[in-house]
């Protein structure tokens, strides 16, 4: 695959809200319970500071997105936050790298100073690989911080990264 990230585009919305609503399903990363549909979909997309579609390039199909946005606000607005979501049948193909590469980028482009994630949970391993080979600082445990799809709590591990 040749992977490329743009921005989201309405005509994305579909693809993208299907691929986000995969990893809300799962109910094991995501913080949200309720799925996306085309109008919920383009309006969460569109008031992100930024959203970003991958997608194939040889193909025009959409593989993955990230929302990026601010954590908090006024003195601790210069703090993003962002998601990513690859589409389930094609992940573990340096999809989500790309897309957090993309991010760091994308985030310092738009003046924020630190990208930071609130809720890594302890058994997306994945994801803990991939912040450490890039670099992120892991801030420590909030231990049950995460209500998982079966009912359980597992620990969260927040992250930062200075961009």
């Amino acid at each position: 695959m040749n992977i490329e990230i743009r921005a989201y585009e309405y005509h994305d919305v579909r693809d993208a809200a299907d691929i986000w609503n995969e990893v809300v399903e799962d109910g094991v990363a995501f913080p949200q319970m309720e799925l996306l549909d085309e109008i919920s979909g383009d309006a969460f997309f569109r008031e992100q500071s930024f959203t970003g579609v991958a997608y194939d390039a040889d193909t025009g199909l959409i593989v993955g997105l990230y929302i990026l946005h601010p954590n908090n606000v006024g003195r601790c607005g210069h703090i993003c936050n962002a998601s990513y979501a690859v589409k389930k049948e094609i992940r573990g193909q340096h999809i989500g790298e790309k897309l957090v590469i993309h991010c760091l980028g994308k985030a310092k482009e738009l003046g924020f100073r630190v990208l930071q994630f609130n809720a890594v949970v302890k058994s997306n391993k994945a994801a803990l690989s991939l912040y450490e080979k890039l670099g992120f600082v892991r801030l420590g445990t909030i231990p049950g911080g995460f209500l998982m799809k079966d009912g359980t709590y597992e620990d969260i591990i927040p992250h930062y990264y200075v961009l």
